[in-house]
């Protein structure tokens, strides 16, 4: 397996979005994978009544439980994610909450595959040249931005499930030269 990276430009995040935009499913998987700390195994695992009411209104959390730990999880969907939410079921969604969001070709019972969601990924960090990405990367990438936006690592760790706050940090990526910036800037 292949070490996947954090999308760390957020120009390359945006430009990201604009490739996919196309696309409603495609948007949502991105949008909503690089907003939450969750594993891509849980999002192809969604169903409607995980992210929308009867009404068709996003709801305020995701509450799942976790494919690969069994844990019970509680993420808040940004706004940003409900308005591609709202976009998604105008098109997409069937009249059953209990259909999966990223629904197959084969059917409206079954979710789209990993590999699928790695050439969605994949093909638009391609034509943005974003290199060693993977699906991996949309939560690398959701930890790595709440750590630069000042979120405490021990929040990220636990959102992640990680067993330390180093764990967590190599996950991200926080490199050496990251370490003795705050050390030299520092300088009391």
């Amino acid at each position: 397996m292949e070490f996947v990276e954090p999308i760390r430009d957020r120009k390359k995040i945006n430009d990201m979005k604009k490739y996919l935009q196309g696309n409603k499913r495609d948007f949502l998987l991105f949008t909503l994978g690089i907003n939450s700390a969750l594993r891509v195994s849980d999002l192809l695992e969604l169903k409607f009544e995980d992210i929308i009411d009867e009404k068709l209104k996003p709801l305020d959390h995701i509450k799942l439980k976790e494919t690969k730990t069994g844990k019970h999880n509680k993420i808040a969907i940004s706004k940003g994610v409900k308005k591609a939410i709202i976009n998604y079921v105008k098109e997409y969604y069937k009249g059953n909450l209990s259909y999966y969001v990223f629904y197959s070709r084969k059917g409206i019972n079954k979710p789209i595959q990993r590999a699928m969601a790695w050439k969605v990924i994949k093909g638009a960090a391609d034509a943005v040249e974003v290199k060693d990405i993977g699906t991996h990367s949309l939560r690398k990438t959701w930890a790595y931005h709440s750590y630069k936006a000042g979120t405490d690592i021990v929040i990220i760790q636990d959102m992640l499930n990680h067993s330390s706050p180093a764990i967590t940090l190599r996950y991200i990526g926080i490199t050496q030269d990251e370490k003795d910036r705050a050390v030299l800037s520092l300088d009391l």
